[in-house]
Order: structure tokens, then sequence, then C-alpha cells
């Protein structure tokens, strides 16, 4: 039997990054009680809403994975009443993987005494570099010390699962910073990392300066993409070499501390997601629903409506290539032929040879997967395989 994967979105922050434009910001105690009257109220929620879709809600939580802005902000009390509303309403499997992601130095000792009381077993720290100098660039308001003490802080404290993200492609960023960066990653132990190509949202004040091809926000100085990409490249082989092993696009683990709550995604297992701008998958009849709440803090404070959207056969299909080949492992043809039927899978198989002879997949067997080369460009592979596929 399937069991659910539960996301939080904790909007928080101290300070925004240039290159952000997610739904977060400061916000005072007053409005953060708010907040969480708004989650606890959905959460109770939930049953009833899966009902009213005809969707199908597994009975046991194995994962829960609270997301930002940065969850290591909320108050005890305030954790308290999410975990509170979380156990009245869900069984909660144990040995559940448990994630808060963290800003080093954003959390303070009764927050993380609260997180190990309610079974928090794992910690996601946003690093972005060990470079003082380009955190602060993107105004990230930690140092390398910093990230360093909080590591060894969650440490002490009995959490063990530690993950640290860096970007690649920050402002001022050379070859020589970002490989300090990625041998600080391997130097501290932790077992599991993932590394970001920089995505500057056009509505970002990085974004917009860069449009405008001003100065601003060290603007000037963001890496050429094809320094990215040789910096992607390094990362993957440094980290290989030192046994964190990709396992999927963005993400390198020791042998099994890949992230669980994470590969609900990639393999279509359901989920629900809690608070602005959350989003949930769950199964319906032989097909998937997906719910997308409200974007914005307003929005979500009056109770816009979530957008529904069905997933049918041809959705499915293409969510089942594109996530499934995220993973190194890629995807099964086999698998794929039991569930949409050999139609569909040999016009797939047809094209993944031709893109197998440019050098973008690779074929084993029955499995397909994007080879080192397509993972560096991905998203046009993705787009040229759905072009044909569907």
């Amino acid at each position: 039997m399937e069991s659910l994967g539960i996301y939080i979105s904790v909007p928080f922050c101290k300070a925004k990054c240039t290159f952000c434009n997610f739904a977060s910001g400061a916000f005072g105690l007053e409005r953060m009680n708010a907040y969480v009257d708004g989650l606890v109220a959905e959460i109770a929620a939930a049953r009833a809403r899966a009902v009213e879709l005809r969707a199908e809600l597994p009975g046991v939580v194995d994962t829960i994975y609270f997301g930002g802005g940065t969850p290591s902000l909320l108050e005890p009390v305030q954790l308290q009443r999410i975990f509170a509303a979380l156990h009245g309403e869900f069984a909660i499997a144990a040995g559940s993987e448990v994630t808060v992601e963290c800003a080093p130095g954003q959390m303070s000792e009764a927050t993380l005494d609260e997180m190990i009381r309610q079974g928090v077993n794992r910690v996601s720290f946003g690093v972005q570099s060990f470079v003082d100098a380009e955190a602060a660039a993107v105004g990230r308001l930690h140092t390398a010390e910093q990230c360093r003490a909080e590591i060894a802080r969650v440490r002490a404290a009995g959490i063990s699962e530690i993950s640290l993200d860096l970007i690649a492609g920050l402002p001022r960023q050379s070859a020589a910073s970002w490989e300090l960066s990625v041998d600080a990653v391997i130097d501290s132990g932790v077992p599991h990392a993932s590394v970001y190509m920089l995505e500057v949202d056009e509505e970002s004040r990085l974004g917009k300066e860069l449009i405008a091809g001003g100065p601003r926000y060290q603007a000037m100085t963001v890496p050429s993409d094809e320094a990215m990409t040789e910096f992607y490249a390094w990362a993957i082989e440094r980290f290989g070499e030192a046994r964190l092993e990709q396992y999927e696009i963005s993400n390198f683990a020791r042998d099994g501390h890949a992230s669980r709550h994470n590969l609900k995604y990639w393999q279509r297992a359901p989920y629900l997601g809690f608070g602005v701008d959350a989003h949930s998958m769950l199964r319906r009849g032989e097909g998937a629903v997906r719910l997308a709440n409200a974007d914005s803090l307003e929005a979500y404070a009056v109770g816009a409506e979530r957008e529904v959207t069905e997933v049918d056969e041809d959705g499915a299909f293409e969510e089942a290539l594109f996530l499934g080949l995220r993973r190194n492992v890629g995807v099964s043809l086999d698998d794929l032929k039991a569930e949409f039927g050999s139609g569909r899978v040999e016009t797939f198989a047809g094209m993944a040879g031709e893109l197998a002879k440019d050098g973008l997949l690779q074929q084993h067997g029955a499995r397909v997967m994007l080879s080192e080369r397509g993972r560096m460009i991905s998203n046009e592979v993705f787009g040229e395989l759905l072009r044909v596929a569907v």
C-alpha cells in the first residue's frame, strides 16, 4: 500500500535573496501566527478535501518536509501547533523521514530543541556558497564559519542526516571559488548535497538588473552559462570521487542517504502540500489529480481556491518520462509498457535510440537514462522527447 508524503510551506525569511521571487518575506510574529492558523485549518480540512475531489488519501505518512523560506525561523509553539495538527489528522509511521530546511545562523536553541522533540531527523542547510563574498553578494546573511558551526550544532543535538545546498553561477563565483565550496561540502562529512544551477527569476531584483544590463546586485559578475555547466560537471566528478553519488540531476548522496521525500516527486508517489504555493498529487481512479495552492500570502490568507488539474493519460506519460529521467537510474521500458501500453512506449523507445546516437541518452537493457552530456542539457532533451512521445 502506498504511503503519503507531506510538504509544509513556510514563507518566512529574515532577508530575501536577490535572485528570489518566491512568495516569501520578513514578517512579524503576529503575521507568522496568523499563517500558522491557516496551516492548521488547511491540515484539518485535508481529508474532507480529498473526499470532495474523489481522490485517494493513503492512510500512513512516512515523509514530512518543511520547506521555505526559512522554516528554522518558526517559534517552538508554532512547530508544536503544526505537528499537533499533523498527528491529529494522519497516522505518521515510526521511522518517518522528517526534514526541516534551515538557514545557517537562523535557528534558535529553543527551536532546535523543539524540532528534536517533534521527531525531526533530517536538516537541509541552504548554504549556497562557502565563500563569504559570494553569499553576501546575493543577500545571504551567514558566513562559512557559521555554516560549519551549525552543522556541528545539529550533529551534537542528535541529527546526523544533513544536506547542504550549493548554487553554481552566483555573482563573483569563479572556478577556484566553486571548487572551494564543493570541497567544503565534502570536508564537512555530510551524507547528502544538492547542486542547483542559478536560475534567476526575471521579476527578482537580480533578474531585473540582468535584463537591464545594470551593475546593481553584482549582476555584471554572474558567470556565463558555459562556466556554470563546467562548475556543475566538476561537482559531479568531485562528489563521485568522495562517494557522494549522483542519484538525480541536482542531488548527491552516500549510499542509503537519498532524500526519501524528494524521491516521491520523481517516482510519482502521492503527496500533500500545505501552505502558500504548495503543491499536491493524489491518485484518482486510474489517473491522478494535482493541486496548487495560491502563490501569494495575501491570496492564501483569504482562502483562495486551489488550482485543480486532472492528470490524464497523456499527462501521466509525460510525467513518467521527465520525472523518471531526472533520476540516474532512468526509466524502465517494461514498467512504462505495463502502465501505458506498448504503442506510446515504442514511439518513445525509437526517439530514445536517436538521442542515444547523439550521446544524450543511454540504454542498458530495458532501462533508458540520461547520459552525462544529456544531464547538462536535460531541459532540451526532455523537450525533444515530449514533442514526439505523446
